[in-house]
């Protein structure tokens, strides 16, 4: 899979250091993915939940932090949309 972009997991791992090598584990796992169908991602994260028009959210760390992906399967893209905590993702989607 190609990941859109690394930058918002380097930024988030500025401010939030703890987060940084889970987040890195995420990445190289899913740029090595092949997916096409969620089942194929359940395999891969079986944490991972489908929240509706071809996004995706994957529980970080222990389930400490939250990331949101738009994921094209055709065209094997992952556009990171969000990383946060569950706060800031219930406040965002409020």
């Amino acid at each position: 899979m190609r990941i859109i972009t690394y930058k918002r997991i380097s930024d988030f791992s500025e401010n939030h250091p703890d987060a940084e090598s889970a987040l890195n584990e995420w990445y190289a796992k899913t740029e090595k993915s092949e997916w096409n169908c969620f089942a194929d991602m359940r395999q891969r994260f079986n944490s991972v939940d489908s929240i509706g028009n071809k996004r995706y959210i994957f529980n970080i760390k222990g389930n400490t932090y939250r990331l949101i992906a738009l994921i094209l399967l055709t065209p094997k893209i992952v556009y990171i949309r969000f990383i946060g905590t569950h706060l800031e993702y219930s406040k965002g989607n409020s």
